[in-house]
């Protein structure tokens, strides 16, 4: 269960990062790429636990 809820997390926030980053507002577009790059991390957390069996 906890892969799931991580993967979707993670397509949640990519997603929101990604649409940020088409701001005209530079700090907007940083703040985006950051929260890009945290679903990614959440999406791969999602992807060891389903190969780990949730065990972590």
């Amino acid at each position: 269960m906890g892969e799931l809820k991580d993967k979707t997390k993670g397509a949640v926030k990519e997603g929101i990062g990604e649409a940020k980053q088409h701001s005209n507002d530079p700090e907007t577009r940083a703040e985006g790429r950051a929260q890009e790059i945290d679903g990614k991390t959440d999406k791969a957390k999602g992807e060891v636990k389903g190969a780990m069996g949730d065990r972590v």
